[in-house]
């Protein structure tokens, strides 16, 4: 079994006046991020949605010294963007979709993420989302880390940072044995 993992594509981090955009890169993958993600839910697979949570004005949170303020509990910001909002309403009561928050860089991190993914025997994770370097790399190590299979839709995964975005995808597929694809063809 596997699932698709859908990591942080929200406003604040996609559209262009997002708190913490990727800006263009980020908004480059929406077709294929969101085609990618209804295949998966339209497929009867697992589909996760991790989407960050934090709390306005939060001075304990580790990433308040890092970035300006995002993702913020019950703001337009932490709202799926684009076409994945379309795409997650029309199948949010489907038994094989997920929406989960998250806290921490990793959807692993305090969430019931694994205990999710090992009730449902997935042994192979799909990723797509944002940031590359940041979110999706550190899920995806600790998926590494508990002995998932993993799968990274490179034409689906973006960062504002293209040195960080380039080192993940390299890490991915020669540190963490990730096989990496665009357009459904390994690369």
């Amino acid at each position: 079994m596997k699932a698709l993992i859908n990591i942080d594509y929200t406003n604040d981090f996609v559209a262009e006046d997002g708190a913490l955009t990727c800006g263009v890169p980020g908004r480059e993958i929406e077709e294929r991020l969101t085609a990618i993600t209804s295949e998966f839910i339209e497929n009867g697979d697992y589909v996760v949605f991790a989407i960050d949570k934090h709390e306005e004005k939060d001075a304990y949170h580790p990433e308040t010294k890092l970035y300006p303020p995002h993702n913020i509990d019950g703001t337009e910001g932490r709202a799926l963007y684009g076409k994945l909002s379309d795409a997650y309403e029309s199948a949010k009561h489907e038994l094989n979709v997920y929406y989960m928050d998250k806290t921490r860089y990793s959807a692993f991190a305090g969430t019931d993420l694994l205990q999710r993914l090992n009730e449902r025997g997935i042994k192979e994770i799909h990723a797509v989302g944002v940031a590359t370097d940041i979110c999706v790399f550190h899920t995806l190590v600790d998926a590494y880390n508990y002995g998932f299979k993993i799968v990274v839709h490179s034409d689906a995964v973006a960062s504002f940072n293209q040195e960080g975005h380039a080192y993940a995808l390299h890490h991915f597929k020669s540190a963490l044995g990730a096989e990496i694809t665009e357009g459904g063809a390994e690369r």
